[in-house]
């Protein structure tokens, strides 16, 4: 019940090639290649195209973020009053309660 079960991998069907056999060859040090004389132009593109359609969505998506972040601060910040208001009630309802 406890332990694990090992899937069993399928054994390969049909004609297989038997691995390679790479036999070590000795390195010999040589005159390093001329470097190619050829440059080839640099480009002058951006890394990032800008489309209209890009920086729309760039522009609504910051200000969809912007909207939502503003939203949440203020719930939290309205949370966070209402607490602190009720706190100061139950203080106040105690301090009544407990003179008379």
């Amino acid at each position: 019940m406890f332990r694990p079960k090992v899937p069993t991998m399928p054994q390969p069907t049909g004609l297989t090639t038997p691995p390679a056999v790479v036999e070590p060859t000795a390195v010999t040090p040589h005159a390093p290649a001329p470097a190619s004389t050829v440059a080839t132009p640099a480009r002058n593109r951006p890394a990032v195209q800008l489309t209209p359609g890009t920086v729309l969505a760039l522009v609504g998506g910051t200000a969809v973020v912007l909207v939502v972040g503003a939203v949440l601060v203020s719930m939290l910040l309205a949370v966070a009053l209402t607490a602190a208001s009720v706190a100061v009630c139950a203080l106040t309802v105690r301090s009544v309660i407990a003179r008379r």
